[in-house]
């Protein structure tokens, strides 16, 4: 039985000033939102993939280090004695640590003593003491924390250095310094010098004359271990909504004693009472730390301006062995582009030498810095686009040059750096490019072009993928990058410049050791404090030191 057929509603088409239905604009807006969704989606996907693929790998190389710690743990207890531990590192192939000398002398029981034994809970303090972050502490001997003898392993369950979650503490020891400018003098934890690691027992310091004798000044404590350990901080960048303040409190002024604008600074890497300065006027000057950080003495001065020009140091780098400062200056006018002062001869003239060989074929030498790996090197990098690798010769204060690249740049290389785990040196320049060229193979293996000029690069002290590098960006001056992932930054942070919209290259950053904290000069009065795990693009706190633009500001 069939029924009367349905009738279907009639369809009333309403046309709006343009002619065209609602119905088919809703349908364009529909699809239009749709393909949107559909990009945003996709990109997400392809973020999620990557970011799948790097805690993979992540968790395979946990995996083996675990399966590596079980099976050390399980030859540890199948030893009787000492000597057949001892026997088993050897066998394991552990480096141990090479012992090197410094202008100030370091004795043998209190540098084991403190690197073999964690400091007590008011050492593991990171503290800000005048204007600038104070890290106070010694670091702890990786042998400790992994291979020692079955006593020490059992105290090395007990924390030794606090958890990167947990707020930092404060320490009532200890000294400060930046470098700044301004009608003000300069202060040893403030202004004009860098922060530098007070040891917990200081000796008596002599108020002795600046052409001292340097085996008869106070002892010292090793600033770095030979052998350092791998962290894993890239998780922790940007995963706290607020960051971990470090107080500070008024600093003390000293005068630089230079004639000139103060150039750089930079700390010893064997001995935490040592710094040195140098300046327009060419002098290069030691200083120590005294009064538990409360000054700072000058030990020497020393005339290190180049040959035939008289030119001033443009970038200085201490010898890793602690012994000696090499610096940079220009290649204009066949003038010499390397000199080294050894602090250990008494002579002044005796102590600047100047290399022969001359790589860098024009303009200034922007950057100088001695690389992590066992062999003694260190590169360079100028205005002619160039990266210069040196090493060193048999002979003394003889050192052989080996150019990179020169056309990868295509304008001046202001930074240079070297990775921790791998022989690749970063370089970064005002062409905006960021290379990193792998000695293993003699080529690129990172290449990444960003907006913005690069004025420096600064490899992290403990996570060994990951670097920093400076811009000209304003409120984006630093960079995170991750040296396994490519064309990926991984988090920025900057600060508004109210003196200047430009960056200067003489600003420059520095790590903390325990590498969870920038410290920046800024061309206003301030310096600029930045915890990586802190989830914003600001400092995490800017602290008031000076009357001009900060140079630097080293923890």
């Amino acid at each position: 039985m069939s029924g009367p057929p349905f009738l279907k509603k009639p369809k009333i088409d309403i046309e709006d000033e343009n002619g065209k239905t609602i119905e088919e604009d809703t349908i364009n807006e529909q699809e239009e939102a749709l393909v949107a969704l559909i990009d945003h989606r996709t990109k997400e996907v392809v973020h999620l993939r990557q970011r799948v693929s790097y805690y993979t790998s992540q968790l395979n190389e946990a995996e083996r280090k675990l399966e590596e710690t079980q099976i050390k743990f399980a030859h540890l207890q199948g030893r009787d004695n000492v000597t057949a531990l001892k026997n088993s590192f050897r066998k394991e192939g552990v480096k141990v640590e090479r012992r090197s000398t410094s202008p100030i002398q370091v004795s043998e029981g209190s540098s084991r003593s403190q690197s073999q034994f964690p400091p007590r809970s008011g050492q593991e303090a990171v503290k800000s003491s005048g204007d600038n972050l104070k890290f106070v502490g010694t670091p702890i001997s990786p042998f400790y924390k992994k291979e020692d003898s079955p006593q020490t392993q059992s105290q090395s369950r007990r924390p030794a250095t606090p958890s990167t979650s947990q707020p930092i503490k404060m320490n009532a020891s200890g000294t400060n310094v930046s470098s700044g400018s301004g009608s003000q003098p300069t202060a040893s934890r403030s202004t004009d010098v860098n922060n530098i690691v007070q040891p917990k027992e200081e000796k008596s310091h002599r108020t002795s004359s600046q052409r001292e004798p340097m085996g008869t000044q106070p002892k010292g404590t090793k600033r770095n271990l030979e052998l350092k350990e791998h962290k894993e901080l890239i998780p922790l960048i940007g995963s706290c909504s607020s960051p971990h303040i470090i107080r500070s409190q008024t600093g003390c002024f000293l005068s630089s004693q230079h004639k000139r604008k103060l150039r750089s600074l930079v700390l010893c890497p064997t001995n935490d009472q040592l710094f040195v300065t140098s300046a327009l006027d060419g002098d290069v000057n030691l200083w120590q730390v005294q009064g538990r950080g409360s000054s700072a003495h000058r030990l020497s001065t020393t005339d290190c301006q180049s040959d035939k020009q008289r030119r001033w140091p443009e970038d200085i780098a201490w010898h890793p062995q602690g012994t000696s400062l090499f610096s940079v200056y220009s290649a204009d006018g066949g003038d010499s582009q390397i000199s080294i002062l050894n602090l250990n001869k008494g002579k002044e003239k005796a102590r600047v030498t100047f290399l022969e060989d001359k790589p860098h074929v024009k303009g200034i030498i922007n950057s100088i810095i001695f690389t992590p790996w066992d062999e003694s090197c260190f590169v360079t990098g100028g205005s002619d686009h160039a990266v210069v690798l040196w090493n060193e010769k048999d002979a003394e204060d003889s050192w052989k040059p080996k150019a990179l690249h020169r056309n990868m740049h295509s304008s001046a290389v202001m930074g240079v750096a070297g990775m921790q785990h791998k022989k690749i040196v970063i370089s970064v320049g005002a062409d905006k490019r960021i290379i990193g060229y792998d000695l293993a193979y003699g080529r690129a293996d990172y290449k990444h072009q960003i907006e913005s000029k690069c004025m420096s690069v600064l490899p992290n002290p403990c996570d060994f993928n990951l670097f920093m590098v400076q811009t000209g960006t304003p409120e984006r001056q630093l960079r995170l990058f991750d040296i396994r992932v490519r064309q990926m930054e991984i988090h920025s942070y900057g600060w508004k410049q109210e003196s200047s919209d430009s960056q200067s290259a003489l600003i420059n950053q520095a790590w903390s050791p325990d590498g969870l904290y920038i410290t920046s000069g800024s061309a206003d009065p301030a310096i600029h404090v930045f915890d990586i795990r802190y989830n914003a693009h600001k400092p995490s706190q800017s602290i008031k030191a000076h009357q001009k633009r900060v140079f630097k500001a080293i923890p």
